[in-house]
């Protein structure tokens, strides 16, 4: 008799998408992104899920999703970077997600986000969010500027609803100054030269100082119309004094940051040359 033709098992799916997604006491939330997970079909995503208070109900069967779970259980609270910063470290993929739990997939956005990086290999990208009335959200803007912020603050007061000035179009691609940290894909190469997100802030301007690091690097920032997400937005900055401590803090440590300063220059430079 011959030898019996061993089973061989089918090559390991590469990882091309490691998604970091972090609780704060959002368990439905978590379980509803990763049903949407479920359902796109991807076996080429890996999910880090960082559940940071460590009270709240973290328990999640890996073996009934058809992709990798990895969960982080902090042993204490920490900020938007340090978490989003530990689970880098603990993914394989060639592309890095930042993923917000309040995130919703009605479809696979990921097939045209892996084309836009591909014909882009220097440069962050990001479908366009949409709120939960199909509305456009502002998640790709230009940078702030206290000017800019305080112009904001009086027209909520007074009730008026500020034009968002449109951003600049290339090949059917938008190119904004920073996309917000909801849905934020980077390659892997660019998270490690930028290292990570910095740890300085602890829960606001995280992403608004990545790109402009970023862009100090001459890394590209894009968001495709081509896909679009949903964010069902929570807004605590708004109601919460100390969420809004945070914010202004951040916002504080961003216009004085080295990041920022060079921008402007780099700027003003610019237009002194034109003139």
């Amino acid at each position: 008799m011959g030898p019996r033709n061993k089973e061989t098992m089918p090559p390991k799916q590469p990882i091309i998408f490691s998604l970091s997604i972090v609780s704060h006491g959002h368990r439905d939330l978590v379980l509803a992104l990763l049903a949407d997970l479920t359902r796109i079909r991807r076996t080429d995503i890996e999910v880090i899920v960082t559940w940071n208070l460590k009270q709240e109900d973290n328990a999640v069967d890996p073996a009934a999703f058809p992709f990798p779970i990895l969960a982080v259980i902090n042993d204490s609270p920490k900020g938007f970077a340090a978490n989003h910063n530990t689970a880098f470290h603990k993914s394989s993929g060639k592309h890095y997600v930042v993923l917000n739990p309040d995130i919703r997939l009605p479809e696979d956005p990921f097939a045209v986000l892996l084309s836009v990086l591909e014909t882009n290999s220097n440069a962050i990208c990001a479908p366009i969010i949409r709120n939960t009335h199909n509305e456009l959200e502002d998640s790709a803007r230009f940078f702030p500027s206290p000017f800019g912020l305080a112009k904001k603050a009086a027209a909520k007061l007074l009730g008026i609803r500020l034009r968002l000035p449109a951003l600049p179009m290339r090949d059917a691609l938008l190119y904004p100054d920073w996309i917000a940290g909801m849905f934020l894909v980077v390659p892997r190469h660019i998270y490690v030269m930028l290292e990570g997100l910095s740890e300085r802030y602890f829960l606001y301007y995280e992403d608004v100082d990545f790109c402009a690091r970023a862009r100090l690097h001459g890394v590209d920032i894009i968001v495709t119309p081509e896909v679009a997400a949903i964010h069902d937005a929570r807004r605590e900055s708004h109601r919460n004094l100390r969420f809004l401590s945070w914010h202004s803090s951040s916002a504080f440590k961003f216009f004085t940051s080295r990041a920022y300063i060079t921008l402007k220059l780099k700027d003003m430079a610019g237009k002194a040359s034109r003139d």
